[in-house]
Parts: C-alpha cells; sequence; structure tokens
C-alpha cells in the first residue's frame, strides 16, 4: 500500500526538488524546507571508487551550494574509518564544528562508510554546546522554533557497567542541553545506538523507563527513538544523538502520532513513541522511529522471511504517513538496518517495484532489538505548508 496522499502534484514537486540539488551537488540527496532559517537534510553514499576524502568533499561542496551549517553529522561506517574520516573532515572543513554521531554500520558493499546523513540549516546563526572539551551540540532558530541537536553523546567512563553507562549519557544529555537552556521535558527525538544490544536491550530499557519516569515531557509523551546495535570509536556501551524543540510561535504544536498497525511501544517495556510530528506556520515535521516487523500485539511477524518483514514493515511505516496526509515522497532522510547485509536487496525491489528508487536512504548493518527481527527502518518526512 503506498499513502494516498501521494498526488502526482506532490509527488512531481518533490522529485523536482531532488533533482535540482542532484544537479547541483551529484551523488548528493534529500530535501530542503522553505521556512525563514530552512532546515536542510543531506544523504550522501559514497560513490563506486571514492575514497574517504573525496566523499566528505562531496558533503562539503553541497554545503557550500546551499550556504548551510552543520547542526549534527550522523555516519554509518566502520570504527576503524572514523580517525581517517575525523582527518578528511578536519581537513576539508579547517575543523569540526559541530557534533558527529559515529557508529559501525557496516556498508552492505564492503566500503569503510555506508553512508551519513547531514542536518543543516540556511540562513541562521548556531551556537555550539560543548562538554568535556567537545562539542556536542548545536542550536539554532528558525523562526517559529528553538532547536537543540546533539550527537556523539557518550558517557565520561567506560568501564563501568552497562546500566551505569546508560544513566551517566542521560545525566550529560541534560546538562547538555541545560547549557542551552533545554531540558530532558523538551525532547522530541532519541538515537540509541548499543554495543552489542541483544545482550543487554532489556537491561536498557529499563534503564531508560526509570529514567522518563522522572521526566515531563512537554508533548507528554516519550520521544520518538530508534534502538539499534552499533559499536561507537569511543568504545563506550552506548552512543546517543537527540533532538530537541521549543516553540516560540502559538502557532507551533508537537504531538505523539500512533501507529495505526502497531501498540504503543510501552506495552511491551519500550519507552518511545511510534512518532512525532511538529506543525509550525512553515509546515509539518514527522520524525518516525525505528519500525520493524512487530505485530499489533507485539509479536515479531514473519521470522526468518526477510522480503515479508521489509514488506509488513514499509506497511506500517505507510499507514503512518497515510494517517497524518503525507506521502512517501515526503521522505527527507531514512535509514535501513539490515541483520544480514547480503538481504539488503529486499528493500531496493521492493521501492524498485513501486517507482520509489528516489528515497534518500542510508543502508547500514545492524542487530535489531530481537534477535529474529531481520530489519528496521527510520524516516523523517517534511511537507511545506505551501507548495511552489
Amino acid at each position: 500500500m503506498l499513502p494516498a496522499a501521494q498526488s502526482a502534484k506532490s509527488r512531481a514537486n518533490a522529485d523536482s526538488r531532488r533533482s535540482a540539488l542532484a544537479a547541483r551537488s551529484p551523488g548528493v540527496e534529500g530535501l530542503t524546507t522553505t521556512a525563514r532559517g530552512a532546515e536542510i537534510v543531506l544523504t550522501l553514499k559514497p560513490l563506486a571508487g571514492e575514497g574517504i576524502l573525496e566523499t566528505f568533499g562531496r558533503l562539503a561542496a553541497a554545503l557550500k551550494e546551499l550556504e548551510a551549517t552543520l547542526a549534527h553529522l550522523m555516519v554509518f561506517g566502520s570504527v576503524k574509518a572514523s580517525a581517517a574520516g575525523t582527518e578528511a573532515m578536519r581537513r576539508i572543513f579547517s575543523g569540526i564544528d559541530w557534533p558527529v554521531t559515529w557508529v559501525e554500520g557496516a556498508a552492505c558493499d564492503g566500503g569503510p562508510i555506508a553512508g551519513m546523513h547531514a542536518f543543516a540549516f540556511a540562513g541562521s546563526a548556531m551556537k555550539r554546546i560543548v562538554q568535556d572539551g567537545r562539542i556536542v551540540g548545536s542550536i539554532v532558530e528558525d523562526g517559529a522554533t528553538r532547536q537543540c541537536l546533539l550527537g556523539g553523546m557518550v558517557p565520561g567512563r567506560k568501564d563501568t557497567s552497562r546500566s551505569e553507562q546508560t544513566l551517566e549519557t542521560i545525566r550529560n544529555i541534560g546538562n547538555a542541553l541545560a547549557q542551552a537552556g533545554f531540558s530532558w521535558s523538551d525532547v522530541v527525538r532519541t538515537w540509541f545506538y548499543l554495543d552489542d544490544l541483544l545482550h543487554w536491550y532489556g537491561e536498557f530499557n529499563r534503564v531508560r523507563t526509570q529514567a522518563y519516569a522522572q521526566i515531563q515531557f512537554c508533548t507528554g509523551s516519550s520521544p520518538a527513538s530508534t534502538g539499534v546495535s552499533a559499536r561507537n570509536p569511543a568504545g563506550a556501551a552506548l552512543v546517543a544523538g537527540v533532538r530537541a524543540v521549543q516553540p516560540l510561535d502559538s502557532a507551533v504544536s508537537i504531538e505523539e502520532v500512533a501507529s495505526p498497525l502497531q501498540c504503543p511501544a510501552p506495552a511491551y517495556g519500550s519507552a518511545f513513541s511510534r512518532a512525532m510530528e511538529i506543525a509550525s506556520p512553515a509546515g509539518r515535521h514527522l520524525l518516525i522511529s525505528g519500525t520493524a516487523s512487530i505485530a499489533p500485539d507485539g509479536r515479531v511477524l514473519w521470522r526468518g522471511d526477510v522480503r515479508r518483514q521489509v514488506a509488513w514493515t514499509v506497511e506500517v511505516v505507510a499507514a503512518i504517513l497515510q494517517s497524518r496526509g503525507f506521502a512517501f515522497s515526503d521522505i527527507t532522510r531514512a535509514t535501513t538496518y539490515f541483520k544480514n547485509c547480503a538481504q539488503a536487496r529486499a528493500f531496493t525491489e521492493w521501492c524498485a517495484a513501486r517507482d520509489l528508487t528516489c528515497l534518500p536512504v542510508v543502508t547500514a548493518q545492524c542487530d535489531i532489538c530481537r534477535d529474529e527481527l531481520l530489519f528496521e527502518v527510520e524516516a523523517d518526512a517534511w511537507q511545506p505548508n505551501h507548495v511552489d
């Protein structure tokens, strides 16, 4: 099923914007908003035969073309390649003035980097958050909201238990938010990448749930989230990223979006919302959590069958999109996680059969929160109030 809202006009507008970006910056995918202080989301994957330096060079060229400043960079690639990636960024950008979340999301073609998502803004002044000598966050206003994006959040101590590292990371996030005048109550989206997740996801969930019980979220709901297995260059038990939003305009609303085809995640012990929507005078931003082949009663569906897991998972995402009047053509960024990279073609073939080959998506190999789950996808979508 494709969302009914995917009209020919909306799809043409999205394809036009993507084509214009691709013409200016070959090998870079994404969409930009039309608001003052526009957020720009870029998805970039290495080209055939391209080295790390060239990949980051293309990112720099795209940002320069769009006159955009990075707020948070998420890189999925080998931990062993992180040092070379860091050096490449320093050379190309003359330093790294933004938070970086680098996780072991192995490229399915064997390359050092699977891809990256760049969250950037144009036309807005940006301030940085420094914690323990590292830049871990960015603060920006877009006219209607004040936002804080954190990345690369890890515990200071790596020799403590996984539970203690989780608690310290949650505290570090709170301290970084406080520097910018935010708090955990403003958080609408999180990413948690756990080293060896399958051996301690239940433990992580208990710690997170207990911590969230002390927070009164402004939306009334836990944030949208992704939690998959991935190592990090710091060698910590986990690394996290966060988006927090404060409305500056009374017309801004932020609310939880339920999944029409799945039960709420807290029903089986996970403290997150299926999706969150941020509506402003400029348009609506839908943040869809990591989604997998889970039945309405919380069971895993289609064990051992990756194609059916992909089909059901994307059906669930389609239902969330459709419930808010969005289409696949409105997706600005997506990440697909496969337990086995050899099965990654199941998603590309699903998309090709439905003429959805232009989606800005990074595919990485990561274990998912249950051993029987073979596939997970997260996505963001944007729909302006007025389309030119």
